[in-house]
């Protein structure tokens, strides 16, 4: 049994594992990112054993979700998003809180880590496309990369907001602005849309992180002071709602690999 279980959980895919890129698959990355920031907010109250083993516990729930299909289910894949939302923010809180490091610094780590999981996957895969992601491989620097880009945006986030003064409207505005560049850049100065697509994926964490922070935050710290708990709570009924459409009707599934991209 116990192999069996090990043998679903390594299976090779048999389709690509991440979502068709429409619309409502952005709307659902920042409340995520959004989200995930809120619930880690409020975790930290009870503490790194606490609220750090929580975090852990919803994360490891994810890998496992993922890890047991062999084709993108909606489910399965914005479980493991929210999750590593929530761990990367409290990752990123931690070496910022407990290790002392700057947000410049944090900033900057994050910024070579996710630099360097690009080279080694461009290196041993030759490509960054995320429709060529239906290998064990490919999988696994889909989502180091995804980790990456999250504890990259938490750390940015706070670094504009608070070093560079610009409050968390501020920052809501800048990368609101900057997000939509690459999708222009793609279109009228032939970015390609491998680097295009990165380029916004990136952005919406600070931006989904901004926007958590200035509804949860307290007025005095420049947010509209709702909190942690409710903003996590609206977010997470948000995503939830919008996963459910997406499981049934199924908009984002890939009808079969697209050689051209592998």
């Amino acid at each position: 049994m116990l192999n069996a279980v090990t043998e679903r959980l390594w299976a090779e895919p048999v389709a690509a594992k991440v979502p068709k890129i429409i619309a409502l698959f952005w709307v659902v990355k920042v409340l995520t990112t959004a989200g995930g920031e809120a619930t880690s907010d409020y975790l930290t109250r009870y503490g790194n054993f606490v609220g750090g083993g929580l975090e852990v516990g919803v994360f490891v729930i994810g890998v496992v979700l993922q890890a047991g299909t062999t084709r993108y289910r909606a489910f399965a894949y914005w479980w493991l998003a929210f999750s590593i939302a929530i761990f990367g923010t409290g990752v990123a809180d931690f070496i910022h809180l407990d290790l002392h490091l700057s947000y410049l610094e944090t900033t900057v780590l994050w910024a070579a880590v996710l630099a360097g999981v690009f080279v080694l996957w461009h290196r041993y895969e030759g490509t960054l496309s995320i429709h060529s992601v239906h290998t064990r491989r490919r999988e696994l620097f889909y989502w180091s990369t995804v980790f990456a880009t999250f504890a990259l945006g938490t750390a940015l986030g706070d670094y504009t907001a608070i070093v560079l003064n610009l409050g968390f409207i501020g920052s809501c505005v800048l990368f609101g602005v900057l997000i939509v560049l690459p999708g222009i850049a793609h279109w009228k100065a032939g970015l390609g849309a491998v680097a295009a697509f990165w380029s916004s994926y990136v952005l919406t964490r600070p931006l989904g992180a901004s926007i958590a922070d200035y509804f949860d935050k307290p007025k005095v710290l420049s947010g509209a002071g709702i909190g942690d708990g409710p903003v996590a709570v609206t977010c997470f009924l948000a995503v939830l709602a919008l996963v459910g459409y997406l499981t049934i009707a199924r908009p984002d599934v890939h009808q079969g690999l697209d050689e051209a991209e592998v």
